[in-house]
């Protein structure tokens, strides 16, 4: 099943939700290294109370959980061995993006060229399976024709016996 350039589009803002919040959800939940009760239950419920009372942990977290929602909406009609690697791989390389916007260490020579290798691949995947539409075929007085009634008349036209279910250029077995 090939993707449409909507969904593409989608599973991109997916990944830049789930990327671009990462680095903003670890620098928000600094705090919690504060935290420190004695069962854990009450830690868990401090460390909790902690998030999200918090506005600058509260807002990425909403984001991302977006990016999940619309993750699992787009799966309903993309193709899962499309979606899972564009939503994965551009999530890291946004991550990657804006943690440097925010002064992280995200490497050297070699994380960029990760990331190009990355963008590379992704673009081989899309431009592989995107549906890219096509001018319709005009069949007779104006009418449309669908292009794969189109190639197979074209087809039948170029090897009649083949279309006929002839046996001419088939493949025949051994028999023994």
């Amino acid at each position: 099943m090939a993707a449409t350039l909507g969904q593409v589009l989608a599973l991109v803002l997916v990944a830049a939700l789930w990327g671009g919040t990462q680095p903003l959800l670890k620098r928000a939940s600094f705090r919690l290294q504060q935290v420190h009760e004695r069962t854990w239950a009450r830690q868990l419920l401090q460390e909790m109370k902690t998030l999200f009372l918090n506005p600058e942990y509260l807002m990425p977290f909403s984001l991302n959980q977006c990016g999940s929602l619309l993750y699992y909406l787009t799966l309903a009609s993309a193709d899962l061995t499309l979606a899972v690697p564009i939503s994965n791989s551009l999530a890291i390389i946004f991550t990657l993006i804006v943690g440097k916007v925010l002064g992280e260490d995200i490497g050297g020579k070699r994380a960029f060229a990760g990331m190009v290798l990355t963008v590379a691949g992704i673009t081989l995947c899309i431009t592989s399976s995107v549906t890219w539409t096509a001018e319709p075929q005009l069949q007779g007085e104006g009418q449309l024709q669908p292009l794969g009634q189109k190639c197979k008349q074209e087809a039948s036209r170029a090897q009649p016996s083949l279309a006929e279910g002839g046996t001419e250029g088939k493949v025949r077995k051994n028999s023994r």
